[in-house]
């Protein structure tokens, strides 16, 4: 009789022609394929039967967080190396007979059957797409996990975003001080000075609103949709002696009132503006800031052809996201009467950024299950692994734009080269 690796070697055969891309260990114990190719373990049938319920990237997804489905080593590592095998080889179409084979195949490992219970966690949104209570939610769902959870994961800064690693192969310098040099960069491209107004659009948990105005003196406005990041920005002001220059506003961006502002910046916001709406966020941005104000959008970009973040980010992490190629984005800007100055890429910077982010996860992985349970945990542990992954084989991108509001008379105030923006940064 043959073992359920077999069967299952021949199962895949029907739809992915040549050797399996990893080595397969089942629920029998039996194993096939490549020895050095990294293991996948399937604990269950359920795996199988995941996969013919919710086929493709969900399916295998939720086969995962659930473990009925497990890898064994570095997840990043074995996902990189299955899925340069299968695009190198395309896919193979079986015909009535080769569809009757496997379906037999299916049967007898146990694939077929009544649809296995979902896993916690997906986000369950209604009401009309980037409405104001839909954003609210899609963002709660994200931001709201937790904030002692992003407090595990994150540096002291908490920010949760592409850090600037101005010396990546110093083994002293840590995620802490790529952060800072992140926000010292933004900051010195604001041109950000003592008594300047910075509208902080979706400030997160307020590393830029509480750095601006605790090292260059800036009043900020800072707003969020989220309730546990308003509280927590609130408190944090007030902790670090900057409460009487900071002003935390829980509104969605379309509500943003008032104008005049020197300085505008959105951090990793703007992917979760939408498509129809990013042409109305520009005009809001530009209207916020006075005549030689400057804008610093920090966001990520993809292909035309894939504007979300895929079936598993969009159900299980950062519903209703959407990204587009920078230069739309830019161009969306310009049109809202803003002049693009700079773009800058930091492709590689997120990569590095997320695998710290990993390197936490492992290391407080009993503290963080414990927190938000085995299946939110796993959840985590594939959406940073997949991130890291799409960063480094440039299926995402992320970029700062630094944009500036002309004066009338075109005269934008800024300086004739960007050498200052790019000066050793020192000590917060």
């Amino acid at each position: 009789m043959k073992s359920a690796a077999d069967r299952l070697a021949d199962l895949l055969g029907h739809f992915l022609p040549g050797p399996l891309p990893v080595r397969v260990r089942a629920w029998d114990g039996s194993q096939t394929g490549p020895a050095d190719a990294p293991l996948v373990l399937l604990r269950s049938p359920d795996a199988l039967r995941r996969l013919v319920w919710q086929p493709g990237e969900l399916g295998l997804a939720e086969a995962y967080v659930t473990g009925d489905l497990d890898v064994e080593g570095d997840l990043a590592d074995a996902l990189s190396r299955a899925g340069r095998s299968v695009r190198d080889r395309p896919a193979a179409r079986p015909g009535p007979a080769g569809m009757a084979a496997a379906t037999a195949l299916a049967v007898r490992l146990g694939a077929v059957g009544p649809p296995p219970k979902r896993p916690d966690g997906r986000a369950r949104l209604t009401g009309g797409l980037h409405s104001v209570a839909r954003d609210r939610a899609g963002i709660s769902h994200h931001y709201d996990l937790s904030n002692d959870f992003y407090a595990l994961l994150l540096d002291e800064s908490m920010a949760y975003s592409c850090a600037y690693w101005t010396r990546p192969d110093d083994p002293a310098y840590t995620l802490a001080d790529a952060q800072r040099d992140k926000l010292d960069l933004i900051c010195r491209k604001l041109g950000l000075g003592p008594g300047d107004r910075l509208l902080d659009v979706g400030c997160g948990w307020g590393s830029l609103t509480v750095h601006a105005a605790r090292a260059h003196k800036v009043r900020v406005t800072a707003v969020t949709l989220s309730r546990a990041q308003h509280e927590f920005v609130t408190a944090r002001a007030a902790r670090e002696g900057v409460s009487d220059l900071v002003d935390v506003q829980l509104r969605h961006w379309r509500d943003i009132d008032g104008g005049g502002y020197d300085a505008a910046a959105a951090i990793e916001m703007g992917e979760h503006v939408g498509d129809a709406e990013y042409p109305a966020f520009a005009t809001k941005l530009h209207d916020a800031l006075c005549p030689e104000g400057r804008l610093l959008i920090q966001q990520m970009s993809r292909g035309a052809h894939a504007p979300g973040g895929g079936a598993f980010i969009e159900t299980y992490i950062a519903p209703d996201m959407h990204m587009r190629p920078v230069g739309r984005t830019v161009d969306v800007l310009e049109t809202a009467g803003l002049e693009a100055r700079s773009v800058e890429s930091l492709r590689e910077h997120y990569t590095t950024t997320i695998d710290a982010w990993r390197s936490t996860l492992e290391q407080r992985w009993g503290d963080i299950e414990a927190l938000v349970g085995t299946t939110t945990a796993r959840v985590w542990r594939l959406y940073l692994a997949g991130a890291s992954l799409a960063f480094t084989e440039r299926r995402m991108g992320v970029d700062q734009i630094l944009a500036v509001r002309p004066a009338r008379e075109g005269t934008s105030g800024m300086p004739a080269t960007p050498a200052g923006w790019y000066a050793e940064a020192g000590p917060a």
